[in-house]
């Protein structure tokens, strides 16, 4: 058998495996659910411990799956979302709860308890601000540190590291403190293109109190690009994963970024990597949450889209990202908060079908009978967990209007639809804010759980007016991990000439002209909805 390298995704609710061989071909996969606790007011906490442990759970399973003996394994790397963990000394736990509770030691990227933080800090303003699209958000670590420091002193005291979770399991991984150049840029305020590798400016810290974050090496000052070689899996870590000692361990990665290599990856099969190739297309990587990475060859400040942040996905390429902070979870949400769910989830398991696709069929039925007319006076805001960007304003809600006392599985349907078609005014909206500073988008790669739902896939591509492009493997987030591992591990030379050998796409949606017309009517009243939700969230009562 030929070496397997390993992506190892940790997402909002599972740690996910994938083993690849080096052309790219998914050969095993695994799947460990995590703990989470959650709890009022927006608190959204884990534990790095469980995380280890269901990593190590996934990676037997990804192995078993594949019928793959771990002596073939040649490198591994991690990707994770932009979670913040605080431990002690060896990798012990310390609490970041009101609880008190040391095993609850991860703030997740979710947690929106430090919005104040947030406000204060963009209150303050400096110049670091510019690489975040001019406003810092409460999923980012300085808000989550100044909470920290602020309610917890005795955490703050005694943490001995303060580590996005992407650059924890690295740490677990090899013993070895090597920050990646994607959590540092991204959630850090690193900025990356400012000097001969990079540097924090500390007078942001210090204008903010938290600059006591560095002392004794708490948060190293250099970071390190993906691809990167990060060390050997040490013996005890090998044990508890159940591999070899030795592997290659890349530097991490944000999960987001992890599938934005891989669904971009087929855009450089025909050719060396190109500036216009670039400038017309975006990943869009849906989950839970969704993000929308974009690269260019010069930097782009584009207000309420986080960055550029330079070096954070591809090397040597400037990235502006857009996103939604509940996509995933606002459609469950939508399906979940109803009375009839219960008979909604009967007839889907009567029909041997998911939820999702069950609601898709019956919303089909209900257009063919009266058509687009039924989302006429119904139209969603889809803000319920903030607006991420491009209005980079957490405390925005979430608006419905169009609400009667009737709620059927025909019309559990229709406000389905809605909603979907509201996250994709959403990314239209991201995609004109990028094409307005210089992008050209008329292509979305798409990867993620989105790609499960058929309606997802063609709202994106007929209300964008864009191109949706499927990556050959869905599990593009993975094979992201694997091809790092793969670069580290000296199978390639660079990420480039790895996503020349692993990324292939396998079709496209088109849009579809005949309904364009009306999602343009309803995109305006989509932003109107926003403008009138923004005025009424903000006025004191």
């Amino acid at each position: 058998m030929q070496g397997i390298y390993l992506g190892i995704d940790v997402g909002t609710g599972s740690v996910r495996v994938g083993a690849f061989d080096a052309n790219g071909n998914l050969r095993g996969i695994g799947k460990q659910d995590i703990k989470i606790w959650r709890f009022p007011p927006n608190y959204v906490e884990q534990s790095s411990e469980d995380i280890w442990s269901a990593t190590g759970a996934a990676i037997r399973k990804a192995l078993s799956a594949g019928k793959i003996e771990a002596k073939y394994v040649r490198g591994m790397s991690f990707d994770a979302t932009c979670s913040l963990v605080a431990l002690a000394e060896e990798f012990e736990p310390v609490t970041v709860s009101p609880t008190g509770s040391h095993q609850q030691n991860v703030i997740v990227w979710m947690d929106h308890r430090a919005i104040a933080q947030a406000d204060t800090i963009n209150a303050v303003g400096h110049d670091v601000l510019r690489y975040v699209g001019g406003t810092i958000s409460p999923e980012m670590q300085p808000p989550k540190l100044m909470w920290l420091k602020t309610h917890l002193p005795e955490t703050w005291t005694r943490a001995a590291k303060f580590m996005d979770l992407a650059d924890f399991l690295v740490y677990r991984a090899t013993g070895v403190d090597r920050r990646s150049l994607c959590t540092s840029v991204c959630k850090w305020t690193y900025l990356g293109h400012d000097g001969s590798g990079g540097r924090y400016d500390m007078s942001f810290f210090e204008s903010n109190g938290i600059e006591d974050v560095f002392a004794n090496d708490r948060v190293p000052l250099e970071s390190h690009p993906m691809g990167d070689f990060a060390g050997e899996l040490t013996g005890s870590a090998a044990a508890s994963l159940g591999l070899r000692p030795g592997i290659a361990v890349g530097v991490g990665i944000i999960d987001a970024h992890a599938g934005g290599i891989a669904s971009l990856g087929s855009l450089l099969n025909s050719g060396s990597k190109t500036d216009q190739a670039f400038d017309n297309a975006i990943a869009l990587i849906g989950g839970t949450s969704s993000c929308h990475m974009a690269v260019s060859q010069s930097p782009r400040f584009i207000g309420g889209i986080w960055g550029p942040y330079f070096g954070a996905m591809l090397p040597q390429m400037w990235l502006n990202e857009g996103g939604q902070s509940a996509t995933g979870s606002l459609i469950d949400h939508v399906i979940r908060n109803n009375a009839s769910y219960p008979d909604i989830f009967k007839a889907a398991r009567d029909r041997n079908v998911d939820v999702y696709s069950y609601l898709n069929q019956t919303l089909e039925e209900v257009i063919r009978a009266h058509g687009l007319a039924v989302f006429d006076q119904r139209h969603v805001l889809p803000d319920h967990h903030g607006n991420r960007l491009p209005r980079a304003d957490a405390g925005a809600k979430g608006m419905l209007t169009g609400l009667t006392l009737e709620f059927s599985p025909e019309e559990v349907s229709i406000w389905y639809g809605a909603t979907i078609h509201a996250l994709a005014y959403g990314t239209r909206e991201i995609i004109e804010a990028m094409n307005a500073a210089g992008y050209a988008v008329d292509q979305i790669y798409m990867c993620g759980g989105h790609l499960k739902n058929q309606r997802f896939i063609q709202d994106h591509a007929t209300i964008t007016n864009c191109r949706v492009v499927i990556p050959e493997e869905k599990e593009a987030v993975l094979l992201g991990g694997a091809l790092l591992a793969a670069v580290a591990a000296g199978a390639y030379q660079d990420i480039y000439e790895a996503m020349r050998h692993m990324c292939r796409s396998d079709k496209i949606i088109e849009p579809d002209p005949q309904t364009r017309s009306y999602h343009d009517r309803k995109y305006t009243i989509f932003k109107e909805m926003a403008e009138f939700q923004k005025r009424i969230h903000t006025k004191i009562i």
